[in-house]
């Protein structure tokens, strides 16, 4: 964030509450380079913190309250701070006040606070601005209350919050990313073990996220339905050899041996997801590399796997990954997050950047006429006070 927005949100902070802030802290949204639902069945995701993040600041408070301020919405929330809601009400402060709780359960007494809060995170784009809330308000709530903790223990009490308080299933990839991200890097999360590491973004790569404003009214129950498939093309792979307990534990190898025991709708989502999981490593492997060709044409079949196998695309995010492979510059393309609608993530040269987000807006709009938004994203830092 710019020197002028950090001064701008603590003299809201100020303005608003009448003391200064003691401490600000952001945290990043992200977007999934590839591994599309590969985290519930315990494999592997390869996401990136994006410079798209929530900014949050922090003052004591002597009445015993926690007060709340969203600088995006201009509206205050005010809680009793020994008898915080048992669980969310649908509202924006949902999400740091289920921190709050689940800090509380874990024996951290997190005394009274003013909290401003601001972001620049797209809401309802697929890009995590709620998990960038929760890993803030985490930060920043550990800090009042003097307690350290390690990133990937900031991701899990986050995730806790948005499972438990708001009510929403979300895996851990998201609050994960927010917490551990860095500069220039993608990061290789292991979802059954929660061991990652880092893969060296170049720098002079953008990544252009292109939202194509759909979202298909079937995405819910279409997503249960995956989900169904998915646990029973698991139990016959299971049957066949006990120690598959996730799709991550299976190869192609046992899918064709499976197959005549499955229904054709299963067989492929499991296929999706078991060369998913294989994709997702050797993206790493491409970048670990500096081989940005190979993690091109992996995104390309990741796509593709999405589409066909897995039929959760749709003929919007199916067009602009077409105009993207068409424009010379692009190095990867595909539809990101849970499907049927949404964003597609695209590697492109900086130099290249503007010039390519232009002619895809162009494209789209004549083809569809719908104006999608675009975001010129790097790959950014993790959580952090600044």
């Amino acid at each position: 964030m710019t020197m002028m927005d950090k001064h701008t949100l603590a003299a809201g902070h100020t303005k608003h509450f009448g003391e200064e802030p003691t401490a600000l802290f952001v945290a990043p949204g992200r977007v999934n380079l590839i591994g599309e639902h590969t985290d519930y069945a315990e494999g592997f995701v390869f996401p990136a913190a994006i410079d798209l993040e929530t900014t949050v600041a922090i003052s004591p408070r002597k009445d015993g309250r926690v007060v709340l301020y969203s600088q995006n919405f201009n509206v205050e929330a005010s809680f009793d701070a020994a008898a915080v809601p048992p669980h969310g009400t649908g509202q924006w402060h949902d999400y740091p006040m289920g921190v709050h709780a689940v800090l509380s359960q874990m024996g951290i007494r997190v005394p009274a606070f003013s909290m401003t809060i601001a972001g620049n995170v797209p809401l309802g784009a697929g890009l995590s601005s709620s998990a960038s809330i929760e890993v803030a308000s985490a930060l920043a709530m550990l800090h009042m209350a003097g307690k350290r903790l390690s990133g990937p223990e900031v991701a899990r009490l986050s995730q806790r919050a948005e499972n438990e308080y708001v009510g929403a299933p979300c895996g851990i990839m998201d609050q994960f990313v927010s917490a551990c991200g860095a500069a220039d890097h993608a990061l290789l999360l292991d979802c059954r073990s929660l061991e990652y590491r880092l893969a060296p973004l170049p720098h002079d790569i953008s990544l252009v996220i292109i939202n194509s404003m759909v979202k298909h009214s079937h995405a819910d129950g279409a997503y249960k339905v995956r989900r169904a498939e998915v646990a029973e093309g698991t139990a016959v792979l299971h049957n066949l050899r006990p120690e598959i307990h996730a799709l991550r534990d299976a190869s192609v190898h046992d899918l064709e041996k499976a197959r005549p025991q499955m229904r054709d709708n299963v067989y492929r989502r499991c296929r999706h997801i078991i060369t998913e999981n294989s994709r997702t490593v050797a993206a790493a492997a491409a970048l670990d590399a500096g081989n940005l060709k190979e993690m091109g044409r992996l995104m390309a079949e990741a796509h593709a796997s999405y589409r066909d196998d897995f039929e959760a695309s749709c003929p919007e995010a199916d067009l602009l990954v077409k105009l993207a492979h068409e424009h010379a510059d692009c190095i990867g393309s595909r539809l990101t997050g849970g499907g049927f609608g949404g964003c597609t993530v695209n590697l492109v040269p900086v130099h290249a950047a503007e010039a390519f987000a232009q002619r895809l807006k162009e494209g789209y709009l004549s083809a569809t006429g719908i104006q999608a938004d675009i975001y010129l994203c790097k790959a950014a830092a993790g959580a952090r006070q600044v």
